[in-house]
């Protein structure tokens, strides 16, 4: 089932220059823990338009074909390709050095092989996949970490952590958001902490797409042919 909180209809809509999908995923099988921010933006911002949650890779297909002269770029929380034989690649290694300082789970960026991960990594390599297909013009896809994107912005670490377990910490995370230009997000009622994530995909994904990153590890193809960027 799909679950979706829409933005209060008065928000203005930016000129459609360009569609941001910002995807928090979770492996083939956790269609429940998926959650999609579908976003517009242009140089002066971004706007949420729907957020959904509880979606399998067929609910994901409309949102990816859309519109297919518009130019599309998607973020995927999700590892995007993996070292052969195993561990950590070298934008793993490097953004969890990155991130440690400020406070972040040194846990929270695994290598993609990992046994806890290996569904992600297959879910999130199949999702670039389907959007090659659909989308085959004008489309870029960067790999994101949210909490990354979200600490290395300058958002409050403590409220990054609590991100899954406390519903004020995920209020206070959307405000910032919009404190850094991301509308839409004011009357959004009691989102989840997947539903943030994506937010905070999307908002990390508009960032890279106007060279705006804080950090980035750049793309090795062909064995790494994405970016991956906070």
């Amino acid at each position: 089932m799909i679950a979706a909180l829409a933005p209060d209809s008065a928000t203005p809509a930016y000129p459609s220059q360009q569609r941001v999908l910002g995807l928090d995923l979770a492996g083939p099988g956790n269609a429940a823990d998926t959650a999609l921010a579908l976003c517009r933006g242009n140089d002066r911002g971004l706007i949420l338009e729907h957020l959904y949650q509880g979606l399998d890779d067929t609910d994901l297909l409309p949102h990816l074909g859309a519109e297919p002269d518009t130019p599309l770029v998607l973020g995927l929380d999700a590892p995007l390709s993996y070292n052969p034989g195993g561990g950590d690649r070298s934008g793993d290694r490097n953004l969890r050095r990155t991130l440690k300082p400020l406070g972040l789970p040194s846990g929270t960026i695994m290598p993609p092989t990992l046994t806890r991960m290996a569904y992600l990594t297959l879910r999130g390599m199949a999702v670039a996949r389907l959007a090659s297909l659909l989308h085959p013009q004008h489309l870029r896809i960067v790999e994101v970490h949210p909490g990354g994107c979200l600490a290395l912005g300058g958002a409050a670490v403590a409220a990054i952590v609590a991100l899954k377990t406390d519903p004020e910490a995920r209020v206070s995370l959307l405000n910032w958001l919009a404190r850094q230009g991301m509308d839409g997000l004011d009357s959004l009622d009691e989102p989840s902490d997947h539903q943030v994530a994506a937010c905070a995909a999307a908002w990390g994904a508009w960032r890279w797409s106007r060279g705006r990153s804080a950090w980035c590890q750049p793309a090795q193809p062909p064995l790494h042919p994405y970016d991956f960027a906070c």
